[in-house]
């Protein structure tokens, strides 16, 4: 591993200051940044380490928000009652991402703005309409995820929370990869204040959302939130992804029955 300056800030204005210099990473599970400059992948000239801020480490809910602090780890979500309480969703996906020792080391911050293809945590942001809070801005989940490791952070930006309006319901299932436990297709559904949404992780460059399944979803809203709305139903393989794990065609087949299977996992 080649040589870098290391910073650990005490606030967050001093995080921003130090992620400003020419050539620095911030630093917050390190699950991807690390590894990749172990292997030569990534060479920042200084990382800034986030891990001393408690003011990103907190959740709370209030007002029907759920807002979760950027440095939270997957374990903390997973084992948070408030999180628990107000979307069991998003702490059931929390506490199957990787193996312990990524749990509780990886953040919601780190996993958002790596944007892995096939990360578990941007299906829950998309899935139920969150909104990325960072040093400079408000970004919509709609607006956040741009492509195959890509987001609208601008160089330098910090993540500080994430807030998610709690939903009527909502289910999560993912189809994993053995050994990584990444997504080979995830999906996660919900019915909440922005009305059906279904976000779908591991089958394309990054997470989308599924609008076909959305719709027939929302037609069937009247009568009931039954898998059965999605009986028969399909989405096309184009753009999505295919390698050693599967095609795009068998991408594409997991969706609607992922997609059934969290509806299932969160009845009406």
């Amino acid at each position: 591993m080649q040589a870098f300056a290391y910073a650990k800030p005490a606030t967050t204005a001093e995080a921003t200051r130090a992620a400003a210099a020419d050539g620095a990473k911030l630093l917050a599970g390190g699950q991807t940044l690390l590894s990749s400059m172990k292997l030569g992948l990534a060479a920042p000239e200084s990382l800034v380490d986030l891990a001393g801020l408690p003011s990103l480490k907190g959740i709370s809910v209030s007002g029907g928000v759920l807002r979760i602090g950027a440095m939270c780890t997957h374990a903390a979500v997973a084992a948070s009652a408030e999180v628990q309480a107000a979307i069991p969703a998003l702490a059931d996906l929390a506490g199957k991402i990787g193996d312990r020792q990524v749990r509780n080391r990886g953040t919601l911050g780190g996993s958002l703005a790596n944007n892995d293809p096939a990360a578990c945590y941007p299906a829950a942001v998309l899935g139920l309409g969150a909104t990325v809070h960072t040093d400079r801005r408000d970004i919509s989940a709609d607006d956040f995820f741009t492509g195959m490791f890509e987001t609208a952070l601008a160089e330098g930006e910090l993540i500080t929370a994430v807030s998610f309006p709690v939903p009527v319901r909502a289910g999560w299932q993912k189809f994993k990869q053995p050994a990584s436990r990444f997504s080979i297709v995830g999906v996660f559904v919900s019915q909440g204040p922005q009305g059906v949404r279904v976000a779908v992780t591991g089958a394309g460059a990054c997470v989308f959302r599924a609008s076909g399944l959305e719709a027939l979803l929302a037609a069937d809203l009247p009568r009931s939130w039954s898998a059965a709305a999605l009986a028969g139903a399909s989405v096309s393989a184009d753009g999505f992804n295919t390698d050693l794990h599967g095609s795009a065609e068998y991408r594409a087949a997991l969706v609607p029955v992922l997609a059934a299977r969290a509806l299932a996992s969160s009845p009406g």
